[in-house]
């Protein structure tokens, strides 16, 4: 079901799953984390975004020739590089 996912976010689809089986997670926010993992990675600067497990949030600076993203945290000047499937778009 996940298997055109990236790596990590099958990881994560599949974790969502098994804390929605355990009875830790209700259904519809099991299928809206599911359905953000599944949206494609196509970020433009400027764009909130949070890495998969939701510890780091912040904003898109620049796209890298290379598609990865170049972005820093809030609260941070530093700026960080991270492939685009290892980030999703904060709503």
């Amino acid at each position: 079901m996940f298997a055109d996912l990236p790596l990590a976010r099958r990881r994560e689809a599949a974790s969502l799953a098994a804390h929605y089986v355990a009875g830790v997670l209700d259904r519809d926010s099991m299928a809206r984390g599911v359905e953000a993992l599944g949206e494609a990675a196509d970020f433009r600067v400027g764009d909130r975004v949070r890495t998969l497990k939701g510890s780091r949030k912040g904003a898109v600076r620049r796209i890298k020739p290379d598609g990865r993203v170049a972005w820093v945290p809030d609260g941070n000047k530093t700026e960080l590089v991270a492939l685009p499937e290892s980030l999703l778009r904060e709503r």
